[in-house]
């Protein structure tokens, strides 16, 4: 039976998913376990590069129910399972976020105060290189305090893609 607080349960799911979800070339991106009536709403955010499809949804949904039903880690509470993709309302947090976004526009809080509006034309390890107003200026992680994808109706190459 699962004991321990929210956090450590929480942490305790995702470390039980990520080797069974990496073999099937997936991240697990957040684990969030919400209480609703006498249920609990279990989400399971998931990403690649790429971005995930339905059929990728559908095949980690299998695998989430089959790892969680052979652990003890929900206990005998009943809950209900989500599972979805990471989605652009994220924050880019690890450099995977950032590679999987090039060529999108994010807006960038840095530790000093400034906010920054560009597109991500390359990336690393370390920074991003962002298209900011036609100059491309250099963003480590670090300095990073907050950074959102933006949402755009009509960005350009979208016709292509």
């Amino acid at each position: 039976m699962s004991t321990g607080t929210p956090d450590a349960i929480r942490d305790r799911i995702e470390a039980e998913l990520t080797g069974p979800l990496s073999a099937q070339g997936l991240d697990v991106e957040a684990v969030e376990i919400t209480p609703v009536a006498k249920r609990r709403m279990l989400r399971v955010a998931v990403d690649k590069d790429g971005g995930v499809t339905l059929d990728d949804v559908a095949e980690a949904t299998r695998e989430v129910s089959r790892v969680l039903d052979e652990s003890d880690v929900m206990g005998e509470q009943p809950y209900t399972l989500e599972v979805t993709s990471r989605g652009v309302d994220r924050p880019l947090t690890l450099p995977r976020h950032w590679r999987r976004n090039a060529q999108r526009l994010v807006k960038v809080t840095l530790a000093s105060g400034e906010v920054l509006t560009g597109r991500i034309v390359e990336c690393d390890d370390t920074a991003a290189q962002l298209d900011v107003s036609g100059r491309r200026r250099a963003v480590g992680y670090a300095e990073v305090k907050k950074a959102m994808v933006q949402i755009e109706f009509n960005r350009p190459g979208a016709k292509e893609a």
